[in-house]
């Protein structure tokens, strides 16, 4: 019956989580081994559910303190980047691209906490304003205003710097 259970956490919210982890992580293979192991512990400790939020919210909770677990060992040893190249678009589109990207990341990257990850995972995580203000331990409300206070600074950030 348990396993029957597990087997529906897992294929209900299996993407859902990916895909918040993906927003974090950036790294396929990261992100897969975050999830998997997400589950575990999630199934494992069936118990330490309490059903004051959404079984997704409470997956994501876990898979991001598995991440922020992860980076801090990562910080510890420096890692060596690895980019293939894209062979489908042309040299200057690339560094167009990569340029403009590089930009935008660095202006979210000048944006102080909470603003910054409120705004990764309603955009990149894809998460609703609910689920935020649950990560956060606030409300949904909270999570509202500090996504549009966080698009505002993102904004002034970029043309400041005329991004």
């Amino acid at each position: 019956m348990a396993q029957e259970q597990n087997g529906k956490l897992y294929e209900a919210y299996y993407m859902r989580v990916f895909s918040f982890v993906m927003t974090l992580s950036k790294d396929r293979a990261q992100a897969e081994e975050i999830t998997q192991e997400t589950f575990f512990r999630a199934m494992s400790k069936q118990r330490a559910f309490r059903g004051e939020s959404d079984e997704a919210t409470w997956l994501c909770a876990i898979a991001k303190n598995l991440f922020l677990d992860e980076r801090r060992r990562q910080e510890r040893i420096e890692p060596i980047p690895e980019e293939l190249p894209d062979t489908a678009k042309g040299v200057e589109q690339r560094a167009a691209d990569r340029d403009s990207s590089f930009r935008v990341h660095m202006a979210l990257h000048t944006l102080e906490e909470p603003y910054r990850e409120v705004f990764e995972l309603r955009i990149f995580g894809e998460l609703s304003f609910r689920e935020i203000g649950t990560i956060f331990g606030k409300t949904e409300n909270w999570a509202r205003v500090t996504y549009h206070r966080a698009r505002l600074k993102l904004q002034e950030r970029i043309n400041e710097h005329g991004l």
